[in-house]
């Protein structure tokens, strides 16, 4: 079972609480840099992430300057900076995973994520997932293996005591697209149903009958965490990049979307009955 914390979300803890203290302050990264000897540079590196680890003793040497006095928090922040130097189980598939996304994901308390296209990879069958990744003709057998090795350890999260509350909303063109063959998307579409069932799992259906909605833009996923020192989170995918999205206005845009979506679907009683008719649907026309 992978671990239920994240390097990445611990990194952007440590910086975000670096950089309150010293808007507190009322100083520049200049200033602090002059009061402690150091390169501009390196304060600033810190406080953007670029500079990915950071040592006790530049840690204590800026919880001084800072005046944090208290144990605990001092405590909580150093081990904050330890677990940041860790590497999580998405590090031995880093040549297939060019985001950090899986780490984010490790430590969410909510994940809302809309997809047009396909299912999401956290609620992908092995057969699916891989069908998926076999879309991209110049991968080799082996190459799809790991990458479907990836998405599998992914979905752990979800199998966890306590998992993170999952709302998705699925365009009905993901349940229609026949990813695979038949029998695959059958046992695929078999699987949302037996996900839906799960107290922490919402799907909602948006169907062709909704016309024009809110997110016709594309596919987009939001991750919220339980430790309020760690604010929301948004990625957007497209075909050459990943975007993170940490700024308010955004967060708030990407959740205005999704409520806009989320409005427009079938409510996941309604959804898990369509999921349910589109599958037989499907396997009657195999049949005949």
């Amino acid at each position: 079972m992978q671990p239920a914390y994240s390097p990445s979300v611990r990194r952007r803890r440590l910086r975000t609480q670096l950089l309150r203290y010293r808007e507190r302050a009322g100083l520049t990264t200049a200033q602090v840099a002059k009061e402690l000897g150091w390169p501009q540079v390196k304060v600033s590196r810190l406080e953007t992430g670029f500079k990915k680890s950071v040592t006790s003793d530049e840690l204590d040497a800026l919880l001084d300057f800072y005046e944090e006095d208290d144990a605990e928090v001092r405590a909580s922040l150093h081990e904050c900076a330890r677990l940041a130097k860790e590497r999580g189980w998405w590090a031995r598939y880093r040549n297939l995973m060019s985001t950090a996304l899986p780490d984010f994901e490790t430590e969410a308390s909510v994940i809302k994520t809309y997809e047009c296209q396909v299912v999401p990879g956290l609620l992908q069958t092995p057969d699916y997932a891989e069908a998926i990744f076999r879309a991209n003709l110049v991968r080799s057998d082996e190459e799809i293996r790991e990458r479907v090795s990836a998405r599998l350890k992914r979905q752990e999260i979800l199998n966890r005591v306590d998992p993170p509350a999952y709302w998705v909303i699925l365009d009905e063109a993901a349940l229609r697209r026949v990813v695979g063959s038949v029998e695959v998307m059958s046992q695929q579409l078999r699987h949302l149903t037996h996900m839906a069932a799960r107290h922490n799992i919402n799907i909602y259906v948006l169907p062709y009958s909704a016309g024009a909605h809110p997110v016709t833009v594309g596919s987009f996923v939001i991750m919220d965490f339980p430790d309020p020192l760690d604010a929301s989170i948004g990625y957007v995918e497209t075909p050459i990049s990943s975007l993170y999205v940490e700024e308010d206005h955004e967060l708030t845009e990407l959740n205005s979307l999704f409520g806009g979506a989320q409005g427009s679907a079938m409510s996941p009683a309604h959804s898990l009955q369509f999921i349910k008719d589109v599958t037989e649907s499907l396997e009657n026309e195999s049949s005949v």
